[in-house]
């Protein structure tokens, strides 16, 4: 039984709470004041000229703190409209003054002072209302009796009924005193929408909003929208991003009861869907209620792609925004963690979409950025961005320079085991090697990568040192060889055979390695995908090491597509291989797509498809020169004319299988593959394995024209 991810039921709601509001009868203001308090509202409204401040004459009633509070104006028993509330709290400022012939006689010998002057004090109250598009004044004057006059205390309160807003706006209340004594006090709040409101039936829109249901169960989650028939709205998805404006990514106009699929990836904490009646001045309603799922914050992680900025930049690209931190690292040769560089250098709050830079004089292959979460899940992200820039990976050796009081400097380089002090007698690489190391270091053999006045990073070369070693070897080989020369002189003819059975075995051997190989394609429908799986089988035979998507659905559900096509691209690279792009009618429209609208509708393709995820790194390899040696096309006869592959992908050579297999399996082994006749005989090996599945997609009915699926999670974006 799947386990359900969620499960939703709410009128568009961000909250569980549904407020009732009270019920006001008809369209006059009022206002009253607490006990013992008189007040008096002026009719209409005023104009709001708050003036400058002015000093006290003496004790002055003035607004100390603002209340608001929600009630529905009534007309009629089902035609009401939301309204604010306002309470302003006051109290009295300042003190008498004395008399002047009082304060010349003085008073001290008086042991029981008598009250200052018993007089009632009154004021005139502004309360200044905004919410777009409407702004409103209103003065209310109020009078406290002597009795309750005590300077510094509190005298009650006076409350307005009411000011009219729209649902889900902000608004914006100030309030002060003519003539002003002090600062006015301001409040903004946001009113909430139909969603927390027990208003469906008294708020003529809040009964036409549509009312929406999410529901998961095991990776199929929907959109369930419960409306009349005849019923009509609008509904958008979108990212709500920190930085930037709303850009929906979906939008639809709907009519009727609606059951819409999500895709289980586009799934992130900032996914927001907003609805609204297609009516005039219709209430706009917004929920985002992925924001604490933590499948939906792995899946952001997946997303998630660090970029290269040359020289020294980088930039994490996110549809949200990330709690993350991100530091350099230094990775060595070979498959060991990322060693950060903290300290010395400082860990930086990551911001997505935005350029960052560290603060280097060089730059490295071997360092490499480290993206890490704050949260719990402790995700992670590395890339080491100047790796292509800068070539492979160095087997250089890190030195950290410390530098302390009075020019005192120490030193020490960065191993798997920690950072060794050099000069030390720790049984390390480093420490064997302290005093040549510190010895390039003044000599200037070394890289300064970066420079503070606590200290410094280093790269060291280590070749020379490596070399050293292997020169022993290296004499053993050519006394071996030269022996072998002078039995080649003995034993011409012998030796002669030997030799030309070892080619042989030489060639086999490196023939077995086989070159690496990336198989990228759409997935049209089953019967391609077999066509493909055939493919990918046949040049396992020739031998070639294969990767396709087919073969590690696993990977791809637990990575993300984009992460999968990630790994496998920068594997096949580094190892000299080659990325094939088979092309068919799905895969050109998805180019197209790209190339025209700088992106493929989302949802329109699977969660295993990394042909569509892959083309926000491929397009850029052809846009940039960096194709051809790295990439080859294919496309299979019948399926496909050659005029229907884009223009921009003929830069590399595009074969048409199985009709030109002999020059694309030559193309796939390189230089050293084997001979012409033996290149034949393995092409048609290939091409007797492709003719069941590529006849079986011919007979398909309506396979020439055939194109991907558009779910209704691949609508209009705007």
């Amino acid at each position: 039984m799947p386990m359900p991810w969620f499960l939703l039921s709410l009128a568009l709601g961000r909250s569980p709470v549904v407020l009732s509001l009270e019920r006001l009868e008809g369209l006059q203001d009022a206002a009253r004041c607490s006990p013992g308090l008189s007040c008096h509202l002026w009719d209409g409204d005023v104009v709001c000229l708050p003036g400058s401040i002015v000093s006290a004459p003496g004790p002055v009633l003035v607004p100390t703190s603002l209340q608001t509070e929600l009630v529905r104006r009534c007309y009629q028993e089902t035609d009401c409209d939301l309204c604010v509330r306002v309470a302003v709290h006051l109290a009295v400022h300042g003190h008498w003054e004395k008399p002047e012939d009082e304060e010349k006689l003085g008073r001290a010998a008086d042991p029981e002072p008598e009250e200052p002057r018993n007089a009632s004090l009154q004021a005139q109250v502004v309360l200044s209302f905004q919410a777009y598009p409407t702004a409103r004044c209103v003065l209310l004057e109020v009078q406290v009796p002597a009795a309750l006059v005590q300077p510094g205390q509190s005298v009650g309160s006076v409350v307005f009924d009411c000011f009219e807003a729209a649902l889900g706006t902000e608004v914006q209340i100030w309030s002060y005193t003519q003539p002003r004594y002090q600062k006015e006090l301001n409040l903004t709040r946001q009113l909430p929408d139909c969603r927390g409101l027990e208003v469906q039936d008294s708020i003529q829109s809040c009964r036409a909003l549509p009312w929406l249901s999410v529901t998961a169960d095991g990776d199929n989650v929907h959109l369930v929208l419960d409306v009349s028939e005849e019923q009509s709205f609008g509904l958008s998805l979108y990212w709500n991003q920190v930085q930037g404006p709303v850009k929906p990514w979906w939008h639809r106009n709907l009519t009727g009861p609606q059951t819409i699929p999500l895709n289980q990836t586009d799934i992130v904490p900032c996914l927001c869907i907003q609805a609204w009646p297609l009516e005039p001045d219709s209430v706009r309603t917004s929920i985002c209620p992925f924001t604490e799922d933590p499948r939906a914050h792995r899946n952001l992680w997946r997303a998630a792609r660090l970029q290269l900025l040359p020289p020294r930049g980088w930039r994490l690209d996110a549809p949200c925004s990330l709690h993350a931190q991100a530091t350099l690292c230094w990775q060595a040769p070979g498959r060991g963690p990322c060693q950060p560089l903290v300290p010395p250098l400082p860990r930086e709050n990551v911001t997505v979409n935005m350029a960052l830079e560290f603060p280097l004089l060089k730059g490295h292959p071997n360092l490499c950025v480290q993206v890490s979460s704050w949260e719990k899940m402790q995700l992670q992200l590395q890339e080491c961005l100047w790796a292509d820039s800068l070539g492979p990976l160095k087997d250089d050796m890190l030195l950290v320079e410390a530098r302390g009081p009075q020019d005192n400097r120490s030193f020490c380089a960065l191993e798997p085991s920690g950072c060794t002090p050099l000069l030390s007698r720790a049984s390390t690489r480093a420490a064997r090697l302290g005093e040549q190391l510190l010895q390039d270091l003044h000599s200037g053999q070394c890289l300064q990568l970066w420079d503070d006045d606590l200290g410094a990073l280093w790269a060291c070369p280590m070749d020379k040192y490596i070399h050293q070693r292997w020169v022993l070897v290296w004499l053993a080989c050519l006394l071996f060889a030269a022996a072998l020369f002078l039995l080649f002189l003995l034993k011409k003819d012998h030796v002669k055979g030997w030799l030309r059975l070892l080619k042989e075995d030489i060639r086999a051997g490196a023939a077995a390695t086989g070159r690496a190989a990336l198989l990228l394609y759409s997935a049209d429908d089953a019967g391609f995908e077999r066509l493909v799986g055939a493919l990918a089988s046949a040049l396992c035979q020739v031998p070639l090491r294969v990767a396709v998507d087919l073969w590690s659905r696993r990977e791809l559900s637990a990575q993300g597509p984009l992460a999968w096509f990630h790994a496998q691209r920068r594997r096949t690279v580094q190892e000299g291989g080659l990325v094939v792009l088979i092309f068919s009618p799905g895969a050109v429209a998805l180019c197209h797509e790209w190339l025209q609208d700088a992106g493929p509708a989302p949802g329109a393709h699977g969660p295993h498809d990394a042909f569509a995820a892959s083309l926000s790194c491929v397009l850029p390899d052809f846009l940039q020169g960096r194709a051809p040696g790295r990439y080859v096309g294919a496309y299979f006869d019948g399926l496909l004319h050659a005029d229907a592959v884009p223009a921009l992908f003929r830069a590399v050579p595009v074969f048409s299988l199985p009709s030109q297999l002999p020059a694309f399996l030559g193309s796939l082994q390189g230089p050293r593959g084997p001979r012409p006749g033996r290149l034949g005989e393995r092409a048609e090996q290939v091409a007797r394995a492709l003719q069941p599945a590529l006849d079986s997609c011919l007979r398909t009915p309506g396979t020439a024209g055939m194109g991907r699926g558009m779910g209704p999670e691949a609508g209009d974006r705007t």
